[in-house]
């Protein structure tokens, strides 16, 4: 093959990123524009080759269309700080300051790892006669220069999202070198990037061991034991951070996040209010602090924080979403017209698109414009689905093997396995089936503990699938048929400990993660004399109740008619599946019901986990207590029957998820 060939011969795209590069590297601009300019017809919004294509042009001293591609390129990836750092060169070139300031910075902001950006930033500050943030940019390429190359190269690639890249170069870094804390540092953050908790959490301990002065590492530290839910433990971090520097942004909202996670709520509010007075025009800071306020049922002073979060950024679509998640809000006027003028503004993210659309969608339908709000929802809906990675066949193929492994057989060859504590009452299900009422009723007992969604039974699982799991043949749940008694009762022991954190010292306490559904076999399994509820609702109210629900995380089914169909669906064959392998083991609680009989139906609940029965249960909206899913305002009222039928004002759009749901219509209410 001649050379000619090879350079038009198909090749991976990471292989053409690679040989244009090179050209880079070798001088030859002109060629490389010509080849990521061809490539760039069938991937217009490929990373690598529109900043090829920037590049190249600025190398060629074509200045204003590098600037366009560079425009092109801040479109599609907003936050790649290499892109910003070409913007802040090209500025350079015409020697202008202004504005090649403004792009390096942003550039740094993102990746504090570009050498280039921090000498440029230096050398124009120098011009333009700032000798404090020249100052600050010397140091900054000082530091950079003092580590190894390789790290500093991994950081790049870390920060701008390329894992595999930086993995690679640090992990061969440390083979080769032996420790070193920044670039165990770097592997930590990967892992946490990655999910991979335990490996950061050992790998930040070992840092702070060689360098207990090390104040990035132990917020770091403390990041990771908030992630694995070890809040008292990350507290104890950050109460010796907060003494060096009690101002200290990062600290205190990280803080404040832990006090979240322990349910010190009052705490969060102080310690939000604190960073407010630092940073009183923060739209974040403002946010937090109206999810505090409204866990604690402070609606008015919620409201306030929301109006002033989205004041500080009038695109902020979060802040508006929360206001309208609060289900009571109804938005004036003015804010409906500018959510609508955000929506449609071309520089708006598209994460803030998507809170817009169904933040709309809420406003709208409460004004009764049933129309443009499910134009709204459909819009919000596609666009959260484009970004997400759901693959449906994962939890179906999950069920199967729930339902070959988890036997009737299965479970009386391990009678008496599991750790015999019966405190946790488990309430599954979907999403918005009415499980934070039922959570509401019992956490009116006065022997039960209402906690919040516990991510601890997730946690297990993970840990069960395995490293790097084969998402098409995954090793969970068929592995519970190898697991030991002694590892069972393990992580029995385990999960009644971790949660103990939660508690405050009631007999028993609810794990209300509806999504534990998948997993009632494992929850047997180790804690045999756990109660299990589970939260059922008419299939129309249920699904399109999600399809207008924006989760804060996960939940990803939610977001198609398809796909909340589909795992509907595969939600009724698998509790079918235990209640032929577990029977009698979980209570089924119709929703409908509790609206129509409710006395009755708390008496069914009591009974069911051996609780006598109080009339605080049926008087739950009088129970102040902090409530942090979407039904928060819901259950601080009175049984109400309105939101039992709002998707058939939808009913001309909705024809598709009827299909879609099948006799999943009738097999609902099957006992």
């Amino acid at each position: 093959m001649t050379e000619n060939e090879a350079d038009t011969a198909p090749l991976p795209i990471e292989h053409a990123v690679a040989r244009l590069r090179r050209r880079q590297q070798e001088g030859e601009h002109a060629a490389a524009l010509e080849g990521a300019q061809a490539l760039l017809v069938d991937l217009p919004e490929n990373r690598d080759l529109l900043m090829i294509a920037a590049s190249s042009l600025r190398s060629m001293s074509r200045i204003g269309e590098a600037l366009a591609m560079l425009d092109q390129l801040d479109r599609h990836h907003p936050r790649y700080s290499r892109a910003l750092q070409e913007r802040g060169l090209c500025h350079v070139a015409r020697k202008e300051a202004g504005p090649a300031i403004d792009a390096l910075l942003r550039a740094v902001n993102i990746n504090p790892a570009l050498p280039m950006s921090w000498r440029m930033l230096e050398g124009v500050y120098r011009l333009t006669g700032d000798a404090a943030n020249a100052a600050t940019a010397a140091a900054h390429s000082a530091t950079l220069r003092d580590l190894p190359s390789e790290i500093v190269t991994a950081t790049t690639f870390f920060f701008d999202g390329d894992l595999a890249p930086a993995e690679q170069i640090i992990r061969a870094y440390l083979i080769e070198h032996g420790d070193h804390p920044e670039a165990m540092r770097l592997l930590a953050k990967i892992g946490m990037a990655r999910d991979v908790l335990d490996d950061a959490e050992l790998l930040l301990e070992a840092v702070l061991a060689m360098v207990p002065d090390h104040r990035a590492a132990r917020l770091e530290y403390a990041q990771c034991l908030v992630q694995r839910h070890k809040y008292a433990e990350a507290r104890t971090q950050l109460d010796g951070l907060m003494a060096l520097d009690p101002r200290n942004a990062d600290y205190l909202a990280l803080a404040a996040t832990a006090a979240v996670g322990l349910g010190e709520n009052e705490r969060s509010i102080e310690l939000y209010r604190t960073l407010l007075a630092a940073q009183p025009d923060s739209p974040d800071a403002h946010l937090w602090l109206g999810h505090a306020l409204k866990t604690v049922g402070d609606v008015p002073d919620a409201v306030a924080s929301y109006r002033a979060a989205a004041a500080a950024r009038p695109d902020f679509g979060d802040a508006y979403w929360s206001l309208a998640n609060l289900k009571t809000y109804r938005f004036e006027e003015a804010e409906i017209a500018a959510m609508r003028a955000a929506e449609t503004a071309a520089g708006t993210a598209t994460v803030d698109r998507i809170h817009l659309c169904f933040a709309l969608g809420k406003a709208l339908e409460d004004r009764g414009e049933i129309a443009d709000s499910w134009r709204y929802y459909e819009r919000g809906n596609a666009l959260q689905r484009a970004e997400s990675r759901y693959r449906p066949e994962i939890l179906e193929t999950n069920t199967r093997q729930q339902s070959a492994v988890c036997t009737p057989a299965f479970f009386a060859g391990r009678k008496g396995w599991g750790v015999s504590d019966p405190d946790p009452i488990f309430i599954v299900g979907l999403p918005r089936s009415g499980s934070t009422l039922i959570e509401q009723i019992l956490a009116s007992h006065s022997q039960v503990e209402g906690t919040q969604e516990l991510a601890d039974i997730q946690r297990i699982v993970l840990e069960l699938q395995g490293r790097d799991p084969d998402l098409n043949d995954p090793r969970y749940p068929t592995m519970l048929q190898d697991l030991a008694r002694e590892h069972v009762e393990a992580l029995g022991q385990r999960y009644i400990d971790d949660t103990r954190a939660y508690r405050t010292g009631k007999a028993f306490f609810i794990d209300k993660m509806p999504n534990n559904f998948r997993h009632i076999g494992l929850i047997h399994l180790m804690l045999p004399n756990a109660k299990i509820i589970d939260a059922r609702r008419d299939p129309m109210s249920c699904c399109f109740s999600n399809l207008k629900q924006l989760f804060a995380q996960g939940q990803e089914f939610s977001y198609s008619i398809d796909d909340i169909a589909r795992y509907y669906r595969t939600y009724l064959d698998l509790m079918a599946h235990w209640d032929d392998a577990l029977p009698g083991r979980v209570l089924r609680i119709q929703h409908e019901d509790v609206i129509d009989d409710l006395e009755g139906s708390v008496r069914r609940i009591l009974d069911h986990c051996g609780l006598a029965f109080e009339p605080g249960c049926i008087e739950f909206h009088k129970n102040r207590r902090n409530v942090r899913t979407p039904s928060s305002e819901q259950v601080r009222r009175p049984i109400f029957r309105d939101g039992l039928d709002q998707w058939k004002a939808y009913e001309p759009w909705l024809g598709p998820l009827q299909a879609a749901l099948g006799d999943a219509m009738v097999r609902y209410h099957d006992a």
